[in-house]
């Protein structure tokens, strides 16, 4: 295959038509039922684990701006699925978006990392449900394990510090819940998510009582910020692990196949789940923080210790029984989501077909459930929960930033106006650019990828030179640093003096391109403060999913066999039309 020709077929688009609601798959659930999906799966480990490490280890008291940040741009995000949800209400989350904006290679990276992000996701809930469990009853379950297996981590530290077996039960246990149905899984869900937000108002009203102001104020005997004690730049390493906390809210569009009215429900419900979410992040990390001081912080049992530490078991108590619900509600979120993005990949012909197969009775992709069960399963076996979650925050980012840029991109290619029959303005110039006449020669909306390609590579070039402080080193690395924010400011205000298009939808977001573009660099700049060895291990995912699209994927896609009967039926009408052509003007 010529490298002109699999570049072509690596970046052609999805041919969905707008609006389109044809599939499989049962659509019974309504945005009460897709809310509570969202609100469970975000509040889990997120709050419950992750907080007392992210305290302890990275951001201390400021721990309640890095949620505030992480909510911003996990919010900024959210606007972006939930144009792309009402504009193409389909399964697949930024998978099927990016496929459509953006072209068949890069949604494919998407969803094989939003594969990885599910995976990952669950599997870290289930070990955090498994070491929940296991401190409540005073570590007989792990000490029993170790006893008969020894201890895995000797062999790497990737490893947890024993095979996890409760772990890979709960997830086969969860798999179960799921493959009976969408209807079962979001009842069980919703009733648990319920009880859950009713913890989170117990913990925020009464640990507000036992606040000492005195924790945030000053500086410490060390001489730090007793608000900021690992700096301005642990907030934002804060902020990139309590990322992990917001991806649920990815898994709203994955339901979009299985909404009564998907284009309405899925902008409603997420941002409903997204405020509460974020509010109730907050305010749980404000009351830990004014309870105790942030390195007396239990690193994984954090608001059961602290309630503890103030004599107040009954609340201690809650907050352990709301984790449990916490978590298993995030699991049964992330387990919904995993086999529908799964079976959107494989019914598009990019993962193997028979991963698309779907059960006649429950109408769920059942196959891709047990595949990719099974696999998250063993790695909440084996692997140690910190490394699942600095592997898992990359990823997630990465989706959210192609989404924000297919936005841009969407806004500003060309729509087909049915009233006028013909074309509006969309991606054209509002005015000829000097000594840059050849835009003017490019097909309408196509300059737009050259500014966006711009923008994102100066956009990470700039990031990362205020990330080792280019901004205070010598005058080549200011001059680096100037000038690739220069070019950001340029290429964004290029993008700027295109025409957008005017395709009516239910939901749009407001300001393009301010708001998708913002999003893209607070995504950017959490994602180089990022370990260097989460970027290794995501290199060496992307390498076993390059062999699959390229060994498979591009010669099965839908699109490709589409491409295929159009050049038959093409070239079968010129066979046609040529013989009546000769046939007509040869001498009888």
């Amino acid at each position: 295959m010529r490298f002109s020709a699999l570049r072509e077929r690596a970046f052609r688009l999805k041919n969905l038509p707008t609006g389109e609601l044809a599939t499989p798959l049962r659509r019974c659930l309504s945005t009460f039922d897709i809310t509570l999906l969202g609100v469970g799966h975000m509040i889990g480990a997120g709050i419950y684990v992750l907080t007392g490490s992210v305290v302890r280890n990275t951001a201390g008291p400021s721990i309640v701006l890095s949620f505030m940040l992480a909510g911003f741009a996990s919010l900024l995000s959210a606007l972006c699925y939930a144009e792309f949800g009402a504009r193409f209400p389909k399964a697949g989350s930024a998978y099927t978006y990016a496929y459509v904006g953006a072209g068949e290679l890069w949604a494919f990276i998407i969803g094989w990392n939003i594969v990885l992000e599910h995976m990952l996701g669950a599997a870290a809930v289930a070990r955090s449900w498994s070491g929940y469990l296991d401190s409540l009853l005073g570590n007989v379950i792990s000490n029993s394990t170790i006893a008969e297996t020894g201890h895995l981590n000797k062999i790497s530290s990737i490893f947890g510090d024993h095979p996890d077996f409760l772990a890979f039960l709960l997830i086969v246990f969860v798999a179960f819940f799921v493959a009976l149905g969408s209807k079962v899984s979001t009842n069980f869900n919703s009733f648990l998510t319920i009880l859950n937000i009713g913890v989170v108002v117990i913990v925020v009203f009464y640990g507000i009582t036992f606040a000492d102001l005195s924790l945030w104020e000053g500086v410490n005997e060390n001489g730090e910020s007793r608000f900021f004690p690992y700096g301005v730049s642990g907030m934002f390493a804060g902020a990139a692990s309590c990322f992990f906390a917001y991806i649920g809210f990815d898994g709203l569009a994955t339901a979009g196949e299985e909404a009564k009215n998907p284009s309405r429900s899925i902008p409603i419900a997420t941002f409903s789940s997204m405020t509460i979410v974020t509010l109730s992040y907050v305010l749980m990390s404000a009351s830990l923080t004014l309870m105790i001081p942030y390195d007396m912080v239990h690193p994984t049992a954090a608001f059961a210790d602290a309630f503890s530490m103030h004599g107040a078991q009954f609340a201690s108590h809650a907050v352990s029984l709301g984790a449990l619900f916490g978590m298993t509600t995030s699991l049964v979120g992330g387990m919904f989501a995993l086999p529908r993005c799964v079976f959107a990949m494989a019914e598009d012909g990019l993962l193997f077909s028979s991963l698309a197969s779907v059960n006649p009775k429950t109408q769920v992709p059942v196959q891709a459930l047990l595949v990719f069960g099974f696999l998250t399963a063993i790695i909440a076996l084996l692997f140690d929960i910190t490394t699942l979650v600095e592997f898992l925050s990359i990823g997630t980012l990465l989706a959210y930033s192609i989404v924000s840029a297919c936005v841009i991109i969407l806004r500003y290619q060309p729509a087909y106006n049915i009233e006028d029959e013909q074309f509006d303005n969309g991606g054209k110039l509002r005015f000829s650019i000097p000594f840059c006449k050849f835009l003017g020669k490019l097909q309408p909306g196509h300059s737009i990828y050259y500014g966006m390609s711009l923008m994102i590579t100066t956009m990470f070039l700039s990031s990362f030179g205020f990330s080792i402080g280019c901004l205070h080193g010598s005058i080549v690395s200011q001059l680096f640093l100037f000038i690739n924010i220069f070019l950001t400011i340029l290429s964004f205000l290029f993008i700027c003096v295109h025409y957008p298009n005017n395709t009516p939808l239910e939901f749009k977001v407001p300001f393009v391109p301010v708001v998708p573009a913002l999003s893209l660099l607070i995504n950017i700049l959490m994602m180089v403060h990022l370990a260097w060895i989460t970027w290794i291990r995501l290199a060496v995912w992307m390498a076993a999913g390059f062999a699959i699209y390229f060994g498979y994927g591009v010669h099965h896609s839908k699109e490709e066999v589409r491409d295929s009967e159009q050049f038959t039926k093409s070239s079968t009408y010129e066979s046609v039309l040529s013989g009546v052509v000769s046939g007509a003007t040869s001498p009888p």
